[in-house]
C-alpha cells in the first residue's frame, strides 16, 4: 500500500522491433488509416446524397461507417504520433478518453449490428409490416439507442476506473483500455469487476439474440427462393461483421482478464490490433460490394466523374 501514487502518465507497449521498423510501421498504418477514412466517407457520402438509399437498411449502414471512423479516431492518431516520436507514453486523461472511445466504439458496433439484424428480420419475415415497424421515428429511436447506451456504459466504467489508486503505470497494450487500467490498481476492484461482468453479460446476450435471429432467418428463407436471395445479398455481410467483431472482442476480453503469455508475440500483436483495424476497413468494403444498390451508385458516380 506504500507504493500507492497518482500517475500523470502511463507507458504503453512498444510494437515489435519498433526501433528498427517504426518508419515502416508508420507508413503502413498511415496508409491504412487513410484507406479506412476514404472507404467509410465514400460510403457515407453515397448514402447521404442518393435519395434512393434513404431507407432503414442503408441508414444503419451509414451509422456503422460513422462509428468505424469514430473508433479509428480513438487509436490511429495517437499510435502514429507514438511511432514518429518513438515514445509510447500517454497522459492519464488521454488514456481515459482513448479507453472510452475504443470500447464505446465496440459496443456501438455491436448495437448497430443488432439493429441491422432486427431490420433484416422484419424485412424478410414480416415484409407487409416493414414500413410500419421501421418508420422514421422508430429508426431514429434505434439510432439514438445505438449511441446512448454505449456512451453511458463506458462513462460509468471509466468513472469507476479513474477513482482507483494505482501502483503501476505500464499498460501492456498498444492503446489504453479500461480493464488494463483497472489491473494497475493496488486496492479492491470488486465494484469494477461486478460492473464489467454485468455489461459484458448484457452484450453477450445481445450477440446470442443476433445469432438466434439469423438462424430464424435461415429457417424462414428455406421456403422461398426470393427470401434466400435477399438473405444472401443483405445478411451475409452482417454475419461476417458479427463474426469478426465477436472473435476480436472475445480474445481481447480473455487476454485482458486471464493473460495471454502462452500466445506467440506476433499473434498477440495482430489480435490486439484486429479490433481497431479489420472492422473499420472490412465493413464498408463488404457492404459496398455486396449491396447491389450501393455498388450501382458508387460505380455510377465514378463513371460521371471519369466523363467530366
Amino acid at each position: 500500500m506504500d507504493n500507492m501514487t497518482i500517475f500523470e502518465t502511463y507507458t504503453l507497449m512498444e510494437p515489435l522491433n519498433a526501433k528498427s521498423y517504426r518508419y515502416i510501421y508508420f507508413m503502413c498504418f498511415f496508409f491504412l488509416y487513410t484507406l479506412i477514412l476514404f472507404v467509410n466517407i465514400l460510403l457515407i457520402v453515397v448514402i447521404v446524397l442518393e435519395r434512393a438509399l434513404h431507407e432503414p437498411m442503408y441508414i444503419f449502414l451509414c451509422n456503422l461507417c460513422v462509428n468505424d471512423i469514430y473508433g479509428s479516431l480513438g487509436f490511429y492518431p495517437k499510435f502514429l504520433h507514438d511511432l514518429i516520436l518513438n515514445s509510447y507514453v500517454i497522459p492519464s486523461y488521454m488514456c481515459a478518453i482513448q479507453a472510452f472511445i475504443v470500447y464505446s466504439y465496440v459496443m456501438c458496433e455491436c448495437s448497430t449490428l443488432a439493429v441491422m439484424a432486427y431490420d433484416r428480420h422484419v424485412a424478410i419475415c414480416l415484409p407487409l409490416d416493414y414500413h410500419t415497424k421501421m418508420n422514421r421515428f422508430s429508426c431514429s429511436i434505434l439510432l439514438v439507442l445505438c449511441w446512448i447506451i454505449p456512451f453511458l456504459s463506458m462513462f460509468i466504467a471509466v468513472f469507476l476506473s479513474n477513482r482507483l489508486v494505482l501502483c503501476r503505470n505500464h499498460i501492456d497494450k498498444l492503446y489504453c483500455d479500461n480493464w488494463s487500467i483497472v489491473k494497475l490498481s493496488c486496492g479492491s476492484t470488486v465494484i469494477n469487476n461486478i460492473y464489467g461482468f454485468i455489461f459484458i453479460s448484457l452484450y453477450s446476450v445481445l450477440v446470442i439474440v443476433i445469432i438466434v435471429s439469423y438462424l430464424k432467418l435461415i429457417i424462414a428463407c428455406k421456403a422461398s427462393l426470393e427470401c434466400r436471395r435477399k438473405f444472401l445479398q443483405t445478411c451475409v455481410p452482417h454475419v461476417i461483421s458479427l463474426i469478426n467483431l465477436t472473435v476480436a472482442t472475445l480474445f481481447d476480453n480473455f487476454s485482458n482478464r486471464f493473460g495471454s503469455d502462452d500466445v506467440p508475440a506476433n499473434l498477440r500483436f495482430f489480435l490486439a490490433l484486429e479490433m481497431v483495424v479489420v472492422p473499420p476497413l472490412v465493413n464498408p468494403v463488404i457492404y459496398g460490394l455486396k449491396f447491389t444498390e450501393v455498388r450501382k451508385r458508387i460505380f455510377k458516380n465514378r463513371v460521371k466523374v471519369t466523363k467530366q
